[in-house]
């Protein structure tokens, strides 16, 4: 007997097939569990990638001393640029192959997390970014990844893409594979306070428009809607008391919840004109990545 479905509507249910790749462990001061966290997933010998903002900050030196209070070796690579480059993720590979990790560590924004993922891809897997642009081209296995954020934007920690710019054509190349997704992610809120309020202002409004694209994209489905209006409702909510507040926990915490809700449901669907339209202008003109979402999301064509 033939099943035909229901003509498509406002609350039709849409297929998907999801597969949780990564373990949340949210609250705050979460962060002091990395070394058991790391040690679980088999971890002897860490590449830690972040940047120089995050190791100003006091983050990077409070990771080390609990991986090392938790007996593992560690390595660093504190160069992850803003927009991250090909060039970047060489120099980055170039570390990885001196140090021989057996785990890697994300802790930043987006643009650490995605250094992280792309040194991942090269050193498991070889070759160049490039030969990565797309969906499921990694054929080998990849080291277990660890995504520490310290902004509420990108939720790049539940995404299994790293989006790296050719260094020569500046090009944005998003790389995309179930095996670099973080197996774990710490969503500690207590990592956002250091965030300049401009920093916070436009990884807000990034997490938000993460929410509303994901929302309307026509490649939506019942599992990334519910994703899209949960992230909604806590970043839209908690963006305003973030700016108010900065020191309000709580209202981070929301904040912080909202973007990794974001990005699980971009992993589960897609973005969609806002964010096309507005990394060119990141990519070319160098334009912070969240205001430039924000400028292009009330251009953006109505589904």
């Amino acid at each position: 007997m033939s099943h035909q479905p229901a003509s498509p509507g406002p609350q039709a249910l849409r297929p998907f097939d999801h597969k949780p790749r990564t373990r949340l462990v949210f609250g705050v001061d979460s962060i002091a569990q990395i070394g058991e966290l790391a040690r679980e997933l088999g971890a002897k010998k860490v590449l830690l990638v972040t940047d120089p903002g995050i190791v100003a900050a006091g983050h990077a030196e409070h990771v080390r001393r609990n991986l090392e209070q938790a007996g593992l070796q560690i390595s660093f690579f504190d160069r992850a640029l803003e927009n991250p480059t090909t060039k970047c993720v060489d120099d980055c590979l170039a570390v990885a192959k001196k140090a021989h990790p057996d785990t890697i560590i994300g802790l930043g924004g987006g643009s650490a997390m995605d250094t992280a993922k792309g040194c991942n891809f090269l050193l498991t897997n070889g070759g160049r970014m490039q030969d990565y642009w797309g969906v499921g081209r990694a054929t080998k296995p990849m080291l277990p990844l660890i995504a520490i954020p310290t902004t509420a934007g990108t939720g790049s920690e539940c995404q299994s893409f790293a989006l790296i710019a050719d260094e020569r054509t500046h090009q944005k190349m998003a790389c995309g594979d179930s095996k670099a997704a973080a197996r774990v992610a710490i969503l500690d809120p207590v990592l956002t306070l250091s965030q300049p309020a401009r920093v916070a202002a436009c990884a807000g409004i990034d997490a938000i428009t993460h929410a509303v694209e994901t929302a309307v994209t026509r490649k939506r489905n019942a599992l990334s809607l519910m994703c899209s209006h949960e992230a909604f409702k806590l970043a839209a909510g908690g963006f305003p008391d973030v700016m108010r507040r900065p020191d309000d926990l709580e209202a981070r915490g929301r904040m912080l919840m909202g973007a990794a809700l974001a990005g699980t449901a971009i992993e589960n669907s897609m973005l969609g004109a806002a964010h096309s339209a507005a990394n060119p202008l990141t990519a070319h003109y160098g334009i912070v990545h969240g205001q430039a979402v924000g400028m292009m999301l009330e251009m953006a064509p109505r589904p």
